[in-house]
Order: structure tokens, then C-alpha cells, then sequence
């Protein structure tokens, strides 16, 4: 049986099916190629040559180009209900009110920069529309947002990298401690985590 950190997504029999290299047989394995992949992902984003994000198609293209080299469910929403995330059938919706939600943020300049792109991440995370990798996910979008359409520095995460959250370290304890703040609507220690 696998353990898996607090706050990490536990994944079922079909979706471990969905491995696409054969030769993985350690966690430490896995997040080698998952990090690569990333980088590779961050490549791709940084190349973007439109800010044209907050939209359903975008959010599932960056999650396949972060993942696909690992995963064939990358990029497709999940099918199964997950210890933490809203029900699986209920995505599609969400996720389209958090890309309209945003659109009128931006029209109503209604948070500053730090403020948007921690929301929309935390609400990114609460969905959790993929098998896996949506912490990830969420901080790359979150950067993207800032960088893309704020044109502003991308957040430091605690000082920690998109997949080094992903792992069991003290940082990882006080983002986890932060987002389930947000989920209680206070977003005070997250804004003050993803810039430390």
C-alpha cells in the first residue's frame, strides 16, 4: 500500500494503470520524470506569447504539458472521487465559474495582483479537477497569472520549488496549513507564504 503526505492525492487502481513509462518501479522514480516533465512545462510557458489563460482549455493544455510525459489521463479531468476536492461530476462547472469569477476580478480590478493569483490558485486547489499534480498545477497557473497578466514577479513559495511543495518538508506543512485557512476565507497566511 502507498502512504501518501498530508494533503496529497491518493491514486486508484485505473488511474496507476494510466503510468505511461514502464520502467518506474520507485516514488523517487516518479517524481524524477514528473519534474522533468515540469521543466520542460515551464519551457513551454515561458514562450507563451499569449496571456489568454483563465479558461477551461487552457488550464487542462497546461496540465497536460506538465505531465503527459508521465501520465495518459494528463490534461483530462478526474474521474474518481479524491480525499480532498470537490465531486468529480461538479468540474467542469466550478472550474468555469472560478474562469468567469476571475474575468471579473480583472474588470473590476477587485484584489491586486498577490491577492488574484492566491485566490485562484486556493480555488484551483479546492476543485482538484485532476487525478494528480494539482498542487503543481495551481502554483505554475498561479506564477502564470502573475507573470502573464500582471507582468509582475512570480511568487517564491515559501522559498521552495513547485515540486519541492510537493514533498514532505516544514514548507510543505505551512502551505498546507495556509490553504486550509483559505478554505475557512482567510487568506492571510497564504498571501504571506507565497512570498516568504
Amino acid at each position: 500500500m502507498i502512504e501518501y503526505d498530508d494533503g496529497a492525492t491518493p491514486l486508484d487502481y485505473d488511474e496507476l494503470k494510466g503510468l505511461l513509462p514502464t520502467h518506474i518501479t520507485t516514488r523517487g522514480e516518479l517524481d524524477f520524470l514528473e519534474m522533468e516533465n515540469i521543466n520542460q512545462a515551464i519551457i513551454w510557458s515561458e514562450n507563451l506569447k499569449t496571456n489568454d489563460i483563465l479558461n477551461i482549455e487552457f488550464i487542462c493544455n497546461l496540465h497536460k504539458q506538465m505531465f503527459s510525459n508521465v501520465w495518459k489521463w494528463a490534461g483530462k479531468f478526474r474521474k474518481s472521487k479524491k480525499n480532498i476536492g470537490i465531486p468529480y461530476s461538479q468540474i467542469a462547472v466550478e472550474l468555469q465559474t472560478l474562469c468567469d469569477d476571475s474575468q471579473a476580478w480583472i474588470e473590476y480590478d477587485t484584489y491586486p495582483p498577490d491577492e488574484f493569483a492566491a485566490r485562484f490558485h486556493h480555488r484551483l486547489v479546492f476543485i482538484h479537477p485532476f487525478s494528480n499534480g494539482n498542487g503543481r498545477h495551481a502554483r505554475l497557473m498561479a506564477d502564470l497569472i502573475l507573470e502573464k497578466l500582471f507582468t509582475t514577479e512570480v511568487f517564491s513559495w515559501g522559498g521552495e520549488s513547485l515540486e519541492s511543495l510537493a514533498n514532505h518538508n516544514n514548507a510543505r506543512k505551512e502551505y498546507i496549513k495556509a490553504l486550509k485557512m483559505a478554505d475557512e476565507h482567510d487568506y492571510s497566511l497564504l498571501l504571506e507564504f507565497v512570498r516568504s
